[in-house]
């Protein structure tokens, strides 16, 4: 076994080595508090000052309009499939309606909670074709006056990324689940009305939920919201409602403090098409590995593939953890393989991941 590994885990996800040096440095007495930052008040000086830190940091690295609020929240992506709703669909007529693209596991299952809560429209999908792509826009049977329109910008476990912004009704706002993407690239966040993202794949640890939502947005919610989930509420006590995952957000701060060092989304878009780009070509050199997802969807993040005889599957995976390359099996409702090329991913982990590639099938 080799004393290096690289960890392509979808999520929890690697973190940078750096941010996990900085935290087990400070882990005892943060800033000559003499606390952790697991033992403070979420209301006293060292942490609120923490949060204003990440909340500024955050805002600068996606150039977050001013009429934004930033929330951080908990529940996960699973949590917002309920909290979006909740908070939306009390804009207009009852029932009111969200409109769905359906392009893999994660939109299919926010389309399934909303309907707690609304009709849910499955405007378009690409279940027919297995996931291999976003529907053309020409395609899409959008609701007039719709509460608002739901998209997954990134699939996790299917691997397909959207490669533009959806050009719909100004009045309807759009909410993106940029989960598995957030902080890779550069994005238009006024192009959106809500933005969320669970904390564990480019961020942090598991536990924290970010939400951007437009200042509009915050007026409706359903009567059963619950006020701990009321995205006015936690926007008027600046997050702090109830106890926020403290120590995530903490760590999440040292995440974008160390992007800012990095040169930023912009800095960090650039790295990521090369790590994208060198693993696909690897995949695509001849038909040993299949990537199903059309070429133009294809996602920097997350790489899902196939090798053409399946009955090599746990060969592959026990020569894969010898070599330290970890975390390769894909999601139990697909199958297959799956490498996880998060910010944290340095190019000489992609780098040793092609070799391996490259060996196994004898190239």
């Amino acid at each position: 076994m080799t004393n290096q590994v690289y960890n392509f885990s979808a999520g929890p996800a690697v973190l940078p080595k750096e941010v996990l040096r900085q935290a087990a440095g400070e882990m005892l007495d943060w800033h000559g508090s003499g606390m952790s930052v697991m033992e403070m008040s979420h209301r006293g000086p060292e942490f609120i000052s923490i949060y204003k830190q990440a909340e500024a940091d955050l805002r600068e690295l996606l150039a977050v309009p001013g009429n934004y609020k930033i929330l951080f929240m908990q529940g996960g992506g699973l949590g917002e499939n309920a909290i979006i709703p909740m908070n939306l669909a009390g804009c207009c007529a009852q029932p009111a309606t969200i409109d769905f693209i359906h392009t893999g596991s994660w939109s299919g299952k926010s389309a399934k909670e909303a309907r707690r809560y609304a009709h849910a429209n499955v405007a378009a999908s690409s279940e027919a074709s297995g996931f291999t792509g976003v529907p053309p826009q020409s395609s899409w049977n959008l609701t007039p006056g719709a509460a608002y329109l739901h998209i997954c910008t990134n699939e996790t476990i299917d691997g397909v990324e959207y490669n533009f912004v959806p050009e719909i009704d100004p009045k309807v706002p759009i909410v993106a689940d940029m989960s598995s993407h957030i902080l890779s690239r550069q994005i238009d966040v006024s192009k959106y009305g809500v933005i969320f993202a669970g904390a564990q794949k480019n961020i942090g640890p598991a536990g924290l939920t970010l939400v951007i939502v437009r200042d509009d947005l915050l007026e409706d919610a359903l009567p059963i919201c619950p006020s701990a989930f009321h995205f006015k509420t936690v926007a008027e006590h600046e997050s702090m409602y109830n106890t926020p995952p403290t120590y995530a957000i903490y760590i999440a701060g040292l995440v974008f403090a160390h992007l800012k060092k990095l040169g930023g989304v912009a800095a960090m878009e650039k790295i990521n098409i090369e790590k994208a780009r060198l693993l696909y070509a690897a995949l695509d050199a001849d038909d040993f590995y299949q990537n199903r997802v059309s070429h133009e969807f294809r996602s920097r993040m997350n790489v899902p593939f196939f090798l053409r005889d399946e009955s090599l599957n746990e060969q592959f995976l026990a020569g894969a953890k010898a070599r330290g390359l970890l975390q390769l099996k894909g999601h139990k409702s697909v199958g297959g393989m799956r490498a996880s090329i998060y910010n944290a991913m340095p190019l000489e982990g992609v780098q040793a991941l092609v070799d391996y590639l490259n060996e196994f099938a004898g190239r």
